[in-house]
This record gives C-alpha cells, sequence and structure tokens, in this order.
C-alpha cells in the first residue's frame, strides 16, 4: 500500500498549483488519537469513521508542515466542515484507500478544493443525477466504453468545485448548479456557475486541475488570491478529449 500511496503523493505534487501543500495518507491506519479540539466531530462515530477522520486530520496537518506550519488542531464545524486555522485554507478528501488533504496561506489561495475517486466508471444509474443535459450529450459523443471514467471525473470535478466555494458562499449546492467545462488553450478545467450563488454570479468559474494516477482520479479546484473572475458563458462548450485536457503533463 505504501507504493501506491507513494504514486498518489507524486501525482499530488504535480496537481497541486503554486504555493499549495498536499499530504497522502491511509483510512485504514492507526494515526492515533485525534487533537482534543477535534474529538467532537467524531464522538458517536463508528471505528471505521474514526479512523477516516484521523488519517485526514493527519495528511492536513503534514500538509501544514509543509508549508512550515505547527501542527494546529483541526476542529469540525457545526456543519461538519474542516476549520482551518486563522491565515489557512485547505480541504480533506478520502476513498476507501486512501486519503488527501491540501493546504494554502490565504495570501496564496482564497480558497481550495480537494476531491480523489477510485479510477473507475460512474455507475451509469447515478450519470442523470450528477451530470448537467449538456455534459450528457458531450459524453454521448464518446465510445461507451469510455463515458464512464469521464464521468467520474465530471463527479470529482464537482466535488472539488463545492469544497472549493463553500467556505465563501456558506451553500450546499446540487450537481446541477455547476458545468465542467474543459480549457480550450491547455490542461485543467473550469467549473462554472451556472446559477448565482454569493459571492458567485451565473457564468462564474473556479479553475481546476485533474490528473490520474495508481488508479485514483485526483482533483484540484482552487481560487487565487486574484479572486473571483468576470462571469463566462455558462453553455457547456466541450471540445473532443485531449489526453491532456483534463491532467498536468509530467
Amino acid at each position: 500500500m505504501k507504493g501506491v500511496l507513494d504514486q498518489v503523493h507524486a501525482a499530488l505534487g504535480r496537481l497541486l498549483p503554486d504555493g499549495v501543500a498536499g499530504a497522502v495518507s491511509d483510512p485504514t491506519g492507526d494515526y492515533g488519537r485525534s487533537e482534543t479540539p477535534e474529538l467532537a466531530s467524531v464522538v458517536d462515530a463508528t471505528a471505521k469513521r474514526r479512523r477516516e477522520f484521523a488519517a485526514g486530520r493527519y495528511a492536513a496537518r503534514a500538509a501544514m508542515a509543509g508549508l512550515g506550519y505547527p501542527p494546529y488542531a483541526i476542529p469540525g464545524g457545526a456543519d461538519r466542515a474542516p476549520v482551518w486555522p486563522g491565515g489557512l485554507v485547505g480541504s480533506i478528501s478520502h476513498c476507501a484507500s486512501a486519503c488527501v488533504a491540501v493546504s494554502a496561506p490565504e495570501g496564496a489561495m482564497l480558497a481550495i478544493g480537494i476531491d480523489i475517486e477510485p479510477a473507475e466508471p460512474l455507475p451509469s444509474d447515478l450519470i442523470d443525477t450528477i451530470c448537467t443535459p449538456g455534459e450528457r450529450a458531450w459524453l454521448a459523443t464518446h465510445l461507451p466504453g469510455e463515458r464512464g471514467i469521464l464521468a467520474r471525473m465530471i463527479f470529482s470535478a464537482k466535488e472539488a468545485a463545492y469544497k472549493c466555494q463553500y467556505p465563501l458562499s456558506s451553500t450546499v449546492l446540487d450537481f446541477d448548479a455547476l458545468t465542467i467545462r474543459p480549457d480550450d488553450s491547455g490542461p485543467g478545467f473550469r467549473a462554472v456557475f451556472r446559477q448565482p450563488v454569493a459571492p458567485f454570479q451565473t457564468g462564474s468559474a473556479l479553475p481546476g486541475r485533474s490528473v490520474t494516477a495508481a488508479g485514483y482520479i485526483l482533483t484540484c479546484v482552487y481560487l487565487p488570491p486574484a479572486g473571483i473572475g468576470a462571469p463566462m458563458p455558462f453553455a457547456p462548450r466541450l471540445a473532443e478529449p485531449r489526453p491532456e485536457a483534463m491532467a498536468l503533463p509530467v
């Protein structure tokens, strides 16, 4: 398992923008007790959930250490979202066999979201729920065997975008609130708002990147210090997929 996590960590390093640190942990491992201020979030949780929680906080503190910060506690808020120390932003994600966390100083990023998913096709019965009509039309232009994994990448992009926008909007979004648009000019994508969600307008876009490594899809969405850019049309304008369209170059 360590070799796989090392590959995920290397991919995370290629994925993240400048000024952002990341770390990886094993959600089935034993990372000891969480910091005391964090325990209220998992006091009634199952043993499995407590292990996942501890692994996530371990990775988050490792990410903070990569920025030169001490190992602050990261309690959960009333909405269960992580409460990062003042001056830092961050995000945590896990699937059954891997956990990732990222952190950045507020001067480097206004917000950031991370997601990790198994690099497996999204179940077909979820596609109508996850994907907008335009995204489904785009999927239909691909071979049947490709559609499931592309739908999983759309799902991962929306999960990361949700985590990025939530600290600013405090709004729970449905999947149809965003559409995913690969960049025409290079790697990555943009998560575009299809409706106003203050402080975002219809057409506001969050940049993101996605990479596949060691059987996982890793996706990062971020809001740089320049803030929310001018709105862009939200109608999907998705080009034919290129190998680099949803992944960073090595």
